[in-house]
């Protein structure tokens, strides 16, 4: 089991870690491939938009398919885009490589929580192997940063992407170490509420950074969704049973809003080192390292601890208000600012509420789950926290794109309103986490339902 654990830890590694590993590469693209502003936002969104709309998707395939074939072939699609994008020539093929290393994503990311949670159990045991599922998922997306950063300054901007290709190939190669999973493939796969969802997110994405009609459009995709879904799908990527149940649907808006924060958090605070504090890329890579390992430490040894001890609403609202605290500090940032004050001393509390929120709300939406919905819970979390940091990037850059000019002072200027804006929003976060069912750890023993009866009520 330990080495199926160190296997999906590795793939979902990859698939985070390339949300934030071309944030450092972002002004080496710029300059490569003569990107606009906009443009750029979208080397990072093709891949998120992609990865939050198809996710639906992705967890239903591994309930249908089976785990450990669905696990392979998400895999195998985002390994060859990685090939694809570390080639690309131009901003347009860069664009549509992040694109299909989201579909691969989206297959992946989903089939790892799977297999995890069909694993183990629910209660401690459980928890431990979701917080370290959790704590590799926050590590590599603070990793990203410095693994970009070192990449970008000895090789090239191409390197972030074909890293992933020997990773891949390696991952390929121990596949059967997955368990083969159920699988119903007689049922037939929600094609059509696959696409409404993917468009209507990325319409949404596209409009909120300056067009209306788009923002029309991705409304009226996401109705027709919800239509599909309630009254056309034969196996629905929702299944009402995950709906009705408070935690879940209640759960996922608050993961929807962390996603919207703590996601587009890596884009600005590289630009800010880079374009306000003035360091190189490797820099900025290393300035990132408190970051990774202050949110695995506390989220490998201190929240596991703490949730035996606390009820999980308590620690999510708790680390919702301390991120905020940091996004405030952090807000300050101007140039000639020292490390630890424009940057350390803000990561300590963006660190401590990152690990301290994301694994009781990872747990409270995978907790009561049917084994046969297994892959749709994975699913939906997944959606939740993409989907809100793609909209949450394009809804920033576009909030914050005003006055202030391009020299350092202005555009610290801007970044820091950006950053007031994800504290407000991981205010919102707490104030969700206080409306959440009470739950604590507890052994199978004591546990007051079983699996998958828990959220029936």
């Amino acid at each position: 089991m330990a080495i199926v654990l160190a296997l999906l830890c590795a793939a979902q590694f990859m698939v985070v870690l390339d949300v934030s590993v071309v944030n450092v590469a972002l002004p080496s693209i710029q300059d490569a491939l003569d990107v606009d502003p906009r443009g750029l936002a979208w080397v990072g969104n093709a891949y998120a938009l992609t990865f939050g709309g198809l996710l639906l998707l992705g967890g239903r395939l591994a309930d249908l398919y089976g785990h450990r074939r669905v696990f392979a072939t998400g895999l195998a699609v985002f390994t060859a885009a990685s090939l694809a994008g570390g080639l690309a020539d131009t901003s347009g093929l860069l664009i549509a490589a992040r694109a299909g290393q989201g579909v691969g994503a989206a297959i992946l990311a989903p089939a790892t929580l799977t297999v995890l949670t069909s694993a183990h159990p629910e209660g401690p045991r459980r928890t431990r192997a979701i917080a370290v599922w959790t704590a590799v998922s926050l590590a590599g997306g603070t990793a990203g940063n410095l693994i970009g950063g070192a990449l970008t300054q000895y090789l090239s901007w191409r390197s972030i992407l074909l890293i992933n290709v020997p990773i891949g190939l390696a991952c390929l190669a121990a596949v059967r170490r997955i368990p083969a999973g159920p699988g119903r493939s007689g049922d037939r796969l929600d094609v059509l509420g696959a696409l409404t969802a993917t468009g209507g997110l990325a319409a949404l994405a596209y409009g909120v950074s300056g067009s209306p009609a788009a923002v029309a459009a991705g409304c009226v995709m996401l109705g027709v969704f919800v239509l599909v879904e309630a009254r056309f799908a034969a196996v629905p990527l929702i299944p009402y049973a995950l709906v009705r149940a408070r935690a879940i649907w209640l759960g996922n808006v608050a993961m929807l809003l962390a996603g919207a924060c703590l996601n587009p958090m890596w884009y600005f605070l590289t630009l800010s080192m880079q374009d306000v504090l003035g360091y190189g890329p490797l820099v900025t890579g290393l300035a990132f390292l408190p970051h990774t390992l202050l949110t695995m430490l506390v989220g490998l040894r201190v929240t596991p601890w703490l949730m035996r001890r606390a009820g999980d609403r308590v620690l999510i609202a708790a680390g919702a208000l301390i991120g905020a605290a940091g996004f405030l500090w952090q807000s300050r940032i101007a140039p000639g600012g020292h490390y630890v004050t424009a940057i350390l001393g803000p990561a300590v509390l963006i660190s401590l509420g990152g690990g301290l929120l994301n694994t009781p709300l990872t747990v409270t939406v995978t907790s009561g789950v049917t084994p046969e919905n297994a892959g749709a819970a994975s699913g939906l979390m997944n959606t939740a926290k993409q989907a809100g940091g793609a909209l949450g990037l394009a809804a920033l850059v576009a909030l914050t794109a005003g006055p202030g000019g391009g020299d350092p002072a202005g555009l610290a200027e801007g970044y820091g309103r950006a950053f007031v804006l994800i504290a407000a929003m991981l205010a919102g976060v707490a104030a969700l986490a206080v409306a959440l069912p009470d739950r604590r750890d507890r052994t199978p023993a004591t546990a007051d339902k079983p699996a998958g009866q828990e959220h029936a009520r």
